[in-house]
């Protein structure tokens, strides 16, 4: 257990109350049970998702000791996952093939615990209509205790790129790339304005130079429930127009990505010279788990994205869902995409991009993948992003 919970002498530890040891599984045709062991007592909830449908378990000051959780083939669970998604906090992630209703209890003996988790066979409208009540019950609260919880928002991220000295791109009749996002940001920002469960967040409002590292700070101390790039690029192909997707990766999808990484990441020259160190990495379990799991939620919203924007009849170029190394997406604990919206290089695409009620447009599709995105997550207190940002 000593290696499991090693890691860099900079990071604090957190006390944790137990550990997941033992997991098994057995299914029939009405049902499926799935045992969870621990050394010690954890503190759980229970959540529905829909939309895919799924089942979370939510373990408090928990930590995992099985790298991998094995599934077996059942006609009730589809996938497992597992992930630290904060400090304190770890999840379970049951996708469902089928809807169904589940239990969750606890029995402890002598320092042990068992949690068993019963999925029974529901229709469609049962659990959706599961899914939609107030959830995040732990386990043993009272009927009381659920209705008293406050109410809940997500929280998005928006950044327009570049901005203040970093101009970014400059298209071929003179368009700032800095003043494009800008504007497809605000845009953005106000066509998420009629949800109410949504609290955005713009890294700059103005033409402000931000860090790319500030940047994603931003989102990590707002404990953003997603963050949005957006960017307009120029690249050497004037003949390459449409919207792109890109997510993290430490090596790039192709050399169009690679080359686009390679000049948003160049916006941190502009940063004075005592704040380019960036913090020191950290290779520790936890953290890895944690970014595993960020990295599953952001390529689950960049494949929902381009789907969205397709929807819109919005152009994209073909591949429209890469990956590289783009440093202002390398927060561990918040799902990130990089949006170019088009490029700047592509004189068709820059008139398109100076274009209101296109942008308008534009924003319209990306909040609803947004939307559609926050609906498949739990959201966050109100009073946990209270003075983020």
């Amino acid at each position: 257990m000593a290696m499991l919970l090693a890691g860099s002498p900079t990071v604090a530890r957190e006390p944790y109350e137990s550990v997941l040891t033992g997991f098994s599984q057995q299914a029939s045709g009405d049902g499926y049970v799935a045992e969870m062991r621990f050394a010690g007592t954890p503190r759980s909830k229970l959540i529905l998702l829909a939309r895919p449908n799924r089942v979370v378990i939510d373990l408090y000051d928990a930590v995992t000791a099985m790298k991998d959780l094995r599934l077996e083939k059942n006609e009730f669970v589809a996938g497992l996952r597992q992930g630290l998604i904060s400090k304190d906090r770890f999840r379970l992630v049951f996708e469902l093939k089928r809807p169904a209703l589940p239990d969750l209890a606890m029995a402890t003996d002598d320092g042990k615990t068992t949690l068993t988790l019963r999925l029974n066979t529901a229709d469609a409208k049962a659990f959706a209509d599961a899914a939609a009540r107030p959830q995040g019950l732990e386990e043993g609260a009272t009927a009381a205790a659920k209705e008293a919880e406050p109410e809940r928002i997500y929280t998005v991220v928006i950044d327009p790129g570049h901005g203040g000295v970093d101009t970014g791109a400059i298209g071929k009749h003179g368009t700032l790339e800095k003043d494009v996002n800008l504007r497809f940001g605000l845009a953005l920002r106000d066509a998420l304005a009629g949800d109410p469960r949504v609290h955005v967040l713009m890294t700059r409002e103005d033409d402000t130079f931000i860090s790319l590292t500030e940047r994603s700070e931003i989102a990590r101390r707002a404990k953003a429930n997603l963050f949005v790039s957006m960017h307009s690029d120029s690249i050497r192909y004037a003949d390459l127009r449409g919207a792109t997707v890109y997510t993290l990766s430490e090596k790039a999808s192709d050399s169009l990505s690679r080359e686009v990484a390679d000049s948003e990441n160049s916006a941190d020259r502009f940063v004075d010279p005592r704040w380019r160190e960036d913090k020191p990495e950290v290779f520790d379990i936890l953290v890895e788990l944690m970014r595993r799991e960020t990295e599953n939620l952001s390529e689950h919203f960049a494949a929902g994205l381009v789907q969205e924007l397709g929807r819109h009849d919005i152009r994209l170029i073909r591949n429209p869902k890469r990956s590289a190394g783009f440093k202002v997406l390398t927060a561990p604990d918040v799902p990130s995409v990089l949006l170019e919206v088009g490029y700047l290089s592509n004189v068709d695409d820059e008139q398109l991009l100076l274009d209101e009620s296109w942008r308008n447009d534009s924003a319209k599709a990306i909040a609803a993948a947004i939307e559609r995105f926050l609906g498949t997550q739990a959201p966050r207190d109100k009073k946990e992003i209270a003075g983020g940002g």
